[in-house]
């Protein structure tokens, strides 16, 4: 979004406990999985979504484009979230694109809390306001320019080219869009539950219509589950993965009180887009992120909202080779590589 011929990218999602890898062949409506991999990452490389043990995050990258034999493709796509990325929807007078790339940057300093010099500036018109064809809506995105070099730089040290940076939202919203085709006239919650990051993004007919990153993830699992159980952090995430209706009683209350705290949370965040919202209600939510594989939060979302809820695929209308990728493998780890999909299926020079 931030950096941009069209050209297969390798989507690379660097998560706080892993990095997640894709490579998509072909393009919109024919998609084939060509690489997949996902590397582990040490409690400390990604703080407070920022990237401090570079080194170990540099080992992680190349370790899996050795691993999975990727010699041609070195130009990569990845994303950004959290208190460094501002997304907002504003409205102004209806303008052509061009005089719109003219102006932005002074109207971005009205809505940025940063110095606008120290930020990189991308946009989308939106739909024109349908009571007033004098004003357009237009999605204004702001992302530090620190965060952005330290994750070239970390790129380059790997030996790729870090072409493409999105914001996380958006990559699981264009994964949704490829794998389930979604009614234009229904609006749906996409909730991305990551390890220390919750992503919400409300939207309808390709259009994104709120966006929230929410300071809270799985990883509440695993510290309740090390204070109930008295176990290790490791041990606490095999518990908390493999946990179903026949687990110890310590272990689901543990786990339903997280998923109580989750649900809380994105009821929060979803009533606060229906008390503002003029393009109506929420039909569906999809979940997404390695946290929704843990027992009961579908449920427990779905009770909280009253809303059918589901867990995203991100392989749904994807072609693969089943005697290269086994689909027992790929429905495992599906929620984990929303992300990733959704930045393989980018190509540079996308808007």
């Amino acid at each position: 979004m931030f950096f941009a011929k069209k050209k297969d990218l390798i989507g690379i999602d660097i998560g706080s406990t892993s990095i997640k890898l894709i490579k998509l062949k072909g393009g919109k409506g024919s998609y084939e999985l060509e690489y997949i991999g996902i590397a582990p990452l040490p409690s400390e490389a990604i703080v407070d979504n920022s990237l401090m043990g570079t080194s170990a995050v540099v080992d992680g990258l190349r370790s899996l484009f050795d691993g999975l034999g990727i010699q041609t493709v070195k130009d990569a796509a990845s994303s950004v979230s959290g208190n460094s990325v501002i997304i907002r929807k504003i409205t102004l007078s209806a303008m052509s694109p061009e005089a719109l790339e003219e102006e932005i940057q002074w109207e971005a300093e009205q809505y940025i809390p940063f110095d606008i010099n120290d930020v990189n500036i991308d946009f989308q018109m939106l739909e024109p306001d349908e009571n007033d064809p004098s004003r357009m809506s237009v999605l204004l995105v702001a992302s530090k320019k620190d965060i952005i070099n330290d994750y070239q730089s970390v790129f380059s040290e790997a030996g790729l080219k870090l072409v493409l940076v999105d914001v996380d939202v958006f990559a699981v919203q264009n994964a949704f869009e490829i794998n389930y085709n979604p009614d234009p006239d229904e609006i749906y919650a996409l909730v991305n539950i990551g390890a220390n990051m919750m992503n919400l993004n409300v939207v309808k007919g390709g259009y994104s219509l709120f966006t929230r990153d929410v300071q809270m993830g799985s990883g509440l699992y695993t510290e309740g589950i090390q204070k109930k159980m008295g176990v290790s952090s490791d041990e606490a995430e095999k518990m908390k993965v493999s946990a179903d209706i026949n687990s110890a009683p310590d272990l689901l209350d543990s786990i339903a009180r997280v998923n109580d705290t989750l649900s809380l949370e994105i009821r929060r965040s979803l009533d606060f887009y229906n008390s503002n919202a003029l393009e109506g209600k929420i039909a569906r939510v999809i979940l997404s992120g390695g946290g929704c594989r843990t027992f009961n939060v579908v449920k427990a979302v779905a009770e909280r909202l009253n809303l059918p809820v589901e867990v995203m695929n991100p392989f749904n209308q994807i072609k693969y080779d089943e005697k290269k990728f086994e689909k027992e493998f790929l429905n495992e780890i599906a929620p984990q590589m929303v992300v990733a999909v959704g930045l393989a299926s980018r190509r540079l020079g996308d808007k």
